[in-house]
C-alpha cells in the first residue's frame, strides 16, 4: 500500500494519474498547505522540503517502507516499480526522460511563477509577469512542435513524460495561454483527457478541499516565504 500526501496542484495531479494508470493501491492523505500543515514536525519528518506530493511505499525496495519526494522522482519510481509508463527500448526511454526533465526544470517552474506573480503577488511586478509569460509561450510552442512530430512527448508511446506535462499544458485558462495556434497540444490534451485513468484521477482531485480561499495573510506569507518569513 502507498500513502500519498497530496492536495490539488498540477504536480499532485501527475501522481494521481500515475497511480491510477499503474493501478497501485494507495491511501490519500491530504496536506492543506494553506493551513501550514506541511510545516508540522510530523510532515517535515516525511519530507524535509515541506512540500507535496510525497509517497510512502510500504512495500518498497526490499519489502521495506520507502519515501519518495519530488513529483518527477515519484513518477520514475512508480514506472520502475510497475515496469510500465516508460519504453523498454533504451533510446526511446531516454527520449521520454528528456521531456520529463524539460517539464520538471522549465515548464512547471515557469508556469508556477507566472501564476504566482499574476494571482498572488502585489502590484509592481510587470517585469516578472512579462518574463514568465514570454517564456511560457516559448515553451508551449516547443511542446506543440514536438507533438506535431510525435503522438506523445517521448515518441510513439504514452509515458510519464506525458503524465508530467498534461496538468500544466491543459491549464490554459489559469495561465492565460491561447491554444488556437497550437493544434498539436490541443489534440494531445483531448486524447489524454479521455484516458480512463486520467478521468478517475481528475475526479478524485475534484473532491479535495482546502482553505485556500480563506487562508490568512500570515499563512500565505509563511507559504511563500515573504513578510516576516522572508530571508532576504
Amino acid at each position: 500500500m502507498i500513502d500519498f500526501y497530496t492536495l490539488t496542484s498540477p504536480n499532485v495531479i501527475k501522481i494521481f494519474i500515475a497511480l491510477e494508470e499503474t493501478k497501485l493501491p494507495y491511501n490519500v492523505k491530504t496536506v492543506d498547505i494553506w493551513k501550514g500543515e506541511q510545516f508540522t514536525p510530523e510532515f517535515t519528518k516525511i519530507n524535509p522540503n515541506q512540500k507535496v506530493p510525497v509517497i510512502v511505499d510500504h512495500e518498497g525496495p526490499g519489502g521495506k517502507p520507502y519515501t519518495v519526494i519530488e513529483s518527477g522522482a515519484i513518477l520514475m519510481y512508480l514506472a520502475d516499480k510497475t515496469n510500465s509508463l516508460l519504453p523498454a527500448d533504451k533510446a526511446k526511454r531516454f527520449d521520454a526522460l528528456q521531456w520529463l526533465m524539460l517539464q520538471m526544470a522549465s515548464l512547471g517552474p515557469m508556469c508556477g511563477q507566472l501564476v504566482h506573480f499574476s494571482k498572488f503577488a502585489p502590484a509592481g511586478n510587470d517585469y516578472g509577469h512579462s518574463r514568465y509569460r514570454t517564456e511560457i509561450n516559448r515553451l508551449f510552442d516547443l511542446f506543440d512542435k514536438r507533438l506535431a512530430e510525435n503522438a506523445y512527448l517521448g515518441g510513439d508511446e504514452y509515458s510519464i513524460a506525458d503524465i508530467a506535462a498534461f496538468p500544466w499544458l491543459r491549464n490554459t485558462a489559469l495561465l492565460g495561454i491561447d491554444l488556437a495556434s497550437r493544434p498539436n497540444i490541443t489534440r494531445w490534451v483531448a486524447a489524454l483527457a479521455e484516458r480512463p485513468a486520467v478521468k478517475q484521477a481528475l475526479a478524485k482531485v475534484a473532491t479535495i478541499t482546502s482553505v485556500r480561499d480563506s487562508a490568512t495573510d500570515d499563512a500565505k506569507d509563511r507559504l511563500w516565504g515573504r513578510g516576516k518569513y522572508a530571508r532576504a
